[in-house]
């Protein structure tokens, strides 16, 4: 596979702001430091934010393509997380991600293989194979 760029730009607009945009997106919105930290924004989305939902989005976009690969039925998925954040030996670290997937399937006999599933999910991901925050997945499946 040939190496892939994903184009993203940063303007600072106030204070502790700025706005992310891409040439290869439609959408902008704005960034800050969060309110844990100095000057932080509230209601604004921050890095830690969006390094948590680099992760979370990355789990389900793999969810979704090898689920298709093992024909696993399900009628609903959704997942929450939590990065966080500890200062470790002066520097502050995104020490863990947890994902907390919940998957809902056709059939009791697929409850295996959709736990397979979302453990191979977790393992594949890119994003959380790029960084060295520990990723725990606390899995929750259904049938429905």
């Amino acid at each position: 596979m040939d190496a892939h760029y994903y184009a993203v730009d940063l303007k600072w607009t106030s204070e502790r702001k700025g706005e992310l945009s891409s040439t290869e997106l439609n959408t902008k919105f704005d960034v800050a430091t969060p309110l844990p930290f100095p000057k932080g924004v509230e209601g604004v989305w921050s890095p830690e934010h969006l390094l948590t939902a680099s992760v979370v989005s990355c789990f389900m976009t793999t969810f979704l393509a090898i689920a298709e690969n093992f024909k696993l039925e399900f009628t609903d998925f959704s997942c929450k997380s939590a990065g966080k954040l500890e200062q470790i030996e002066g520097k502050y670290l995104m020490t863990e991600i947890a994902l907390n997937p919940e998957l809902t399937i056709k059939n009791e006999a697929d409850k295996e293989k959709a736990e397979r599933v979302l453990q191979k999910s977790e393992a594949a991901c890119l994003i959380s194979n790029s960084i060295k925050s520990k990723v725990i997945l606390n899995t929750t499946v259904k049938v429905g």
